[in-house]
């Protein structure tokens, strides 16, 4: 059985990488997780052993991560109806990105599309979780979400001819 200060930094550490994702830089996932444990600690004992653990302090994770960003500025979501933007489906099977430079492009994005980006694809959240987490429609989750997929698709065509 793992010692109390092993679980601790395993939760720690799986808590960064959730508050990384939804950060501009490692600075702001720092202040972000220490946020985080502080909204942990203060609401300890309205955990009720439903469901994981693990997945009660990602929510409080990503929560903190969009409180800070509504209290720093008003979170701007574009509405905007998406023409066609290129968007077919590219094969990056080949192609070998590493995780940080990934991690640094998603960064990079916009709040609004960066956190739309993170919820949908690497939380799984779906688009009516979404509209109603960030008080947008489910079309404006939609239209963000494909413009995060523009840019980051670019991103990765531009990195790919640096290459050649």
């Amino acid at each position: 059985m793992p010692a109390q200060s092993e679980v601790y930094h395993l939760f720690a550490g799986k808590l960064f990488s959730v508050c990384l994702k939804y950060s501009r830089n490692y600075e702001d996932a720092e202040d972000t997780l220490q946020d985080s444990f502080l909204t942990i600690f203060d609401k300890i004992k309205q955990y009720q052993n439903k469901g994981s653990f693990e997945g009660w302090l990602k929510r409080i994770a990503i929560n903190t991560a969009l409180q800070k960003y509504r209290k720093k500025e008003p979170l701007y979501i574009e509405n905007k109806e998406v023409e066609n933007l290129g968007l077919e489906e590219d094969n990056y099977e080949d192609s070998n990105f590493n995780v940080n430079f990934l991690l640094e492009l998603i960064q990079k994005l916009p709040d609004r599309y960066r956190l739309i980006f993170n919820l949908f694809v690497l939380d799984d959240y779906s688009h009516k979780e979404i509209s109603e987490m960030l008080k947008i429609s489910e079309g404006t989750s939609k239209s963000n979400l494909s413009i995060a997929r523009y840019i980051l698709k670019k991103q990765l065509e531009a990195h790919q001819q640096k290459k050649v």
